[in-house]
């Protein structure tokens, strides 16, 4: 059994345990309370109740055919914990090690849940100023058919093709100009909308004519040539557009508060490198210090993706 598959089964067991215990309490619990009985064990109301709750496709037409199968799966998966318990697999150093993880993993995001819910959500005149400061998103929103061509590559290659596209005026030219190169890409064709597009290319692309080729940096030495096939006007309202932005906003003040919350708690922690680590401690510590932040920044893009996919429904 790999790490993944433990961890995976430790956060099972492990969230069973903290809306079980040891699934032994006392006898002055409520009847009603319990939703089912697995030998000695029990599975209450609250524990479905809590599943059901993060299952954001239940409706209220759904929802009590919906409990029945949570339950079914709360029963299987107390089975299961009840035979690795009898296997004493809770003892193996492997499952032990992922439960911990699991458990880390669980207080660590309860706490920046608990960070998420002091912030106060966007004031309307910023909502209302970033939807004047971004036509190209709403007012002005678009439909882009797009040609791509994605490569790494060095200064030189990248100053030559900037002298192609000046000449080719088909992307199949810029793909056998870097083939000539020994440029390994990828080349791509869909339909982008607005938002699916990076902020800082967005206006480039919006001021582009339809036939027209031009060159992105994407950093780290990685571009990507764009051609405008088509495009169709689609705007967004300012009613239809502020939840949206909203959400965006508080998304993106919850990325910027948790990162400095982990910076200030790194500053104030006493961390020590050891072994193999001690020699590297600068160049790991700003390694920890960045996936800090960026693990910040994802809980707050997971957070707004949440929430978009629950205004799409």
């Amino acid at each position: 059994m790999n790490i993944r598959t433990l961890l995976g089964f430790a956060a099972l067991l492990l969230a069973l345990v903290l809306t079980t215990g040891c699934g032994k309490k006392e006898d002055a619990k409520v009847a009603t309370q319990v939703a089912a009985r697995v030998n000695s064990d029990e599975i209450t109301v609250h524990q479905l109740n809590y599943v059901l709750a993060r299952n954001p496709n239940v409706t209220p037409e759904t929802a009590d055919q919906a409990k029945r199968e949570i339950l079914d799966k709360l029963i299987d998966q107390q089975l299961a914990r009840q035979k690795a318990i009898e296997n004493k697999l809770d003892r193996t150093p492997n499952v032990m090690q992922a439960i911990e993880a699991a458990k880390s993993e669980i207080l660590a995001r309860a706490y920046l849940d608990q960070l998420a819910a002091t912030l106060p959500k966007p004031a309307t005149w910023e909502t209302e100023k970033y939807y004047k400061e971004h036509p190209e998103l709403f007012a002005q929103r678009r439909l882009f058919d797009i040609e791509e061509i994605a490569f790494v590559a060095k200064a030189d290659i990248v100053a030559g093709l900037r002298e192609q596209l000046s000449k080719v005026r088909s992307m199949q030219e810029i793909a056998d100009w870097l083939q000539s190169q020994g440029v390994k890409f990828l080349a791509n064709r869909g339909v982008r909308t607005a938002e699916q597009i990076p902020l800082e290319i967005l206006p480039k692309l919006q001021a582009m004519k339809v036939g027209q080729n031009q060159l992105f940096e994407a950093g780290s030495e990685r571009f990507q040539v764009i051609r405008v096939v088509a495009t169709k006007a689609e705007p967004v309202d300012e009613a239809t557009a502020t939840p949206r932005i909203q959400q965006f906003l508080f998304n993106r003040r919850l990325g910027e508060v948790m990162a400095k919350e982990i910076k200030q708690i790194k500053e104030q922690a006493k961390i020590e490198y050891a072994g193999e680590f001690a020699g590297g401690a600068a160049a790991a510590e700003g390694k920890v210090k960045a996936e800090a932040e960026a693990n910040g920044k994802a809980f707050a893009e997971e957070k707004a993706k949440a929430g978009g996919e629950a205004q799409a429904r």
